[in-house]
């Protein structure tokens, strides 16, 4: 497999190299956006028979205010948001037909930025990265042949800022509840001899956060180089963050959820004089760097290739304070003092990460009247180390600073071919065919953090066919339907609980399309069935992450409708709505000490509604007024439909005002943005956590299943206003 890519990626330069030599064609605008070239291979287009949603530049920007990217996209379809700290920054989360953002493939620039191993997306890891988006599109379902891990649920993908031909340059300035304040400095050398541009930014984000000590410091920057010519178009980007948050994923239980929202048990610990005290660096602490690089280049009207270049290194820990700990679990020999041992301390601990994570990625496009086809491959190599170290110890035994009480580490290799054709049959029916080959190694070896040992060697070899028709009626009017396949292996935290086999999935999507001058719908039927999904549980392992188990057979059913309507040339409304079944079939758990059948359960954090809607109103050229609502229905924890895993639905409404000053003097234009979260002050929960487990104390020789739940409430009403100079 490594010798077809090496060939292909030889392949793919050379005709670069030549095309510099020989081509002489001129490209249309030479600063056009990257749209075309640089994400094109995954992307589709918009009569494509995939269900997807766009959004631009200037949509983010009426609410980015520091915010991180889950809760800008809270009002697309289907979309379900949630934040730790309880206002939006820090770590947030998001769900699509709900699926968790594990199963939500992201990419930047189509290179993968979910993690190798845990299949996570941490956006608190790029802080304000929305203030270098160009564009972004939503993929619902299975979507179009991507990068990295499979979509199960959708696909993200990311375009970051295109090349400006002037130079310009921004101060962004935001302030709000909780202390959240977000600072960013922007700008653009413009095009240099008509050919180099050379763009930054520099971000700063702070907040105390809603949660008690949930406080983030959170710095990023963004910095690309780029060179375009008629042909040719080399970009080279670097862009990174590093975060420093208070832990609150612990959340609360019911009774502390009704006495006292805000309550946060991290760090909690009880001094020497039986006071209750909060250990003040109970942190995360992670960096990540990215480093990009991109050559695009158009040989004629015909062809077109990409090349790409990734390199992200990531490392960092979360750090906590722990009582009346082991000492065998850290590896510290028993002191004994005056005749009695001591086997047990109060200490300090770090859980470390430390990983690189290297992609090559090769595409070619040939497109005619009738015929768009893509084709390409891809390679990456992941290597993560993951260890523990104890800074501090009241007591220890043996042990020397840094050593290690744990060390292990995984390492993620991954090739993929595809090929995905778009022809146009007449002017009334146009086919769909993607193709895909996606082959993963996973090796690990050491402990775990437990201290364990943790020896995985797998390997999965995944064809995953995509076909799909549009059909269009007239001009207002087109149909599409489409079936996708997708696989997907488990991830590190599945292996550390005995899981290694592949999820299988099958994407049935039938969509109308309506399309007016004054209004746009999008309808969609969608029915995908799994075998073997890796549902969440509910439960948490002992660093916050969700816990999974297999499900057998289960699907989920559901209509998704949007709409884009001009009332008046003053005043927009965008009302969508999603209405779902997911349920497992067969659903077999452990109750009171015996295995159940349930039969048809409702699948974990799947609720069965979702809408939004926003009220857009402009009564003046630079005055923009939003009002903006989101309900979520009621939904389940877990899987066994336990009325204790039950979270409620909730209804919430924000107000968005965006106003432009222009023709002023020193500045290009003063943009003024406010944003009131949550204006009715509405006590809700979006997330939390479901546990049970077997008591067979209470009543020996018994066994009964005991079940507990936590929640992680939001905040109520909440602000943030900015000013962004232009110049």
């Amino acid at each position: 497999m490594k010798n077809i890519l090496f060939y292909l990626i030889i392949f793919l330069v050379s005709l670069q190299i030549s095309a510099q030599e020989k081509q002489k064609d001129s490209i249309t605008n030479k600063v056009e956006k990257l749209d075309e070239v640089l994400v094109k291979s995954v992307r589709v287009d918009a009569d494509s028979p995939i269900t997807h949603s766009n959004l631009s530049k200037e949509e983010l920007a009426t609410r980015n205010l520091g915010q991180d990217i889950p809760i800008l996209l809270n009002y697309l379809p289907g979309v379900v948001t949630t934040t730790d700290a309880g206002a939006g920054v820090g770590y947030t989360y998001i769900r699509v037909r709900g699926s968790d953002a594990s199963r939500v493939n992201v990419t930047l620039n189509g290179i993968p930025f979910n993690d190798a191993e845990s299949q996570g997306t941490f956006w608190v890891n790029l802080p304000d990265f929305a203030s270098s988006v160009e564009n972004l599109q939503l993929q619902r379902g299975v979507g179009t042949s991507t990068n990295g891990s499979g979509a199960f649920g959708a696909s993200l993908n990311l375009l970051t800022d295109a090349i400006s031909e002037k130079a310009n340059g921004e101060i962004s300035n935001s302030f709000g509840s909780f202390g959240t304040r977000r600072h960013n400095l922007k700008f653009s050398t413009g095009l240099l001899n008509d050919h180099i541009e050379i763009a930054g930014r520099l971000s700063a984000i702070a907040s105390d956060g809603y949660i008690d000590r949930a406080s983030s410091d959170l710095k990023s920057y963004f910095l690309q180089g780029s060179y375009v010519d008629d042909n040719t178009l080399i970009k080279a980007v670097a862009f990174g963050g590093h975060e420093i948050t208070y832990q609150s994923w612990f959340g609360i239980d019911e009774a502390t959820l009704e006495s006292d929202r805000t309550f946060n048990p991290a760090g909690q610990y009880t001094d020497e004089d039986g006071n209750t005290r909060f250990y003040d660096n109970e942190v995360d602490n992670y960096k990540q760097d990215h480093y990009q690089l991109h050559w695009n280049q158009k040989y004629n009207n015909y062809w077109s290739t990409n090349v790409g270049l990734n390199y992200t290194y990531g490392r960092g820990f979360f750090e906590q304070y722990k009582e009346d700990e082991d000492f065998a679990d850290y590896d510290f020999t028993p002191i004994t003092i005056g005749g009695e041992t001591i086997n047990t301390t109060d200490l300090i601990r770090r859980r470390w990460l430390d990983n690189d994570f290297y992609v090559i990625n090769a595409t070619a496009n040939y497109k005619n009247n009738n015929l768009d086809v893509d084709f390409g491959a891809f390679y990456s190599f992941y290597d993560g180390d993951h260890f523990g170290e104890v800074i501090w110890a009241q007591n220890s035994g043996g042990s020397e600073i840094r050593d290690n009480y744990y060390f292990g580490n995984g390492k993620k290799k991954e090739f993929t071919i595809f090929g995905k054709t778009t022809y146009r049959v007449n002017d009334k029916w146009s086919a769909f065919v993607d193709l895909q080959g996606r082959f993963v190694g996973y090796e690990t070896s050491g402990l775990t953090s437990d201290r364990v040992p943790l020896e995985v060697d797998e390997n999965y070899d995944f064809f995953n066919p995509k076909l799909g028709a549009t059909y269009q009626i007239n001009a207002s009017n087109q149909f599409y339907a489409s079936y996708a396949r997708a696989n997907r292996e488990p991830r590190r935290s599945d292996f550390e609980n005995g899981i290694n086999k592949a999820e299988k999935l099958n994407d049935i999507e039938l969509g109308w399309r309506f399309n007016k001058k004054r209004t746009i719908v999008n309808a969609n039927l969608y029915y995908m069935w799994y075998k073997d999904q890796l549902v969440l549980t509910g439960a948490l392992d002992d660093v916050g992450a969700p816990i999974r188990a297999t499900s057998g057979e289960s699907y989920r059913l559901g209509i998704e409708i949007d709409a884009d309507i001009t009332i008046t040339d003053k005043f927009i409304v965008k009302p969508n709505v999603s209405i779902s079944t997911n349920k497992n079939k067969d659903f077999v758990t452990s109750r009171d000490g015996s295995l159940v059948n349930l039969g048809n359960t409702n699948i974990s954090y799947s609720p069965n509604i979702v809408a939004g809607n926003m009220f857009i109103y402009q009564p003046v050229k630079n005055l923009q007024l939003g009002f903006l609502s989101k309900f979520v229905g009621e939904q389940y924890m877990g899987n066994i439909d336990s009325e204790t895993s039950k979270l409620d639905s909730f209804f919430i409404n924000d107000l968005n005002v965006v106003y432009e000053i222009k023709n002023i003097p020193v500045f290009k234009s003063i943009l003024l943005t406010g944003l009131v979260n949550n204006i009715f002050d509405t006590e809700y929960v979006s997330n939390g956590y479901f546990f049970t487990f077997d008591d067979d104390f209470t009543n020996p020789g018994t066994v009964t299943t005991v079940e507990g739940a936590g929640f992680y409430p939001q905040a109520g009403v909440n602000f943030l206003l900015g000013a962004t100079l232009k110049f």
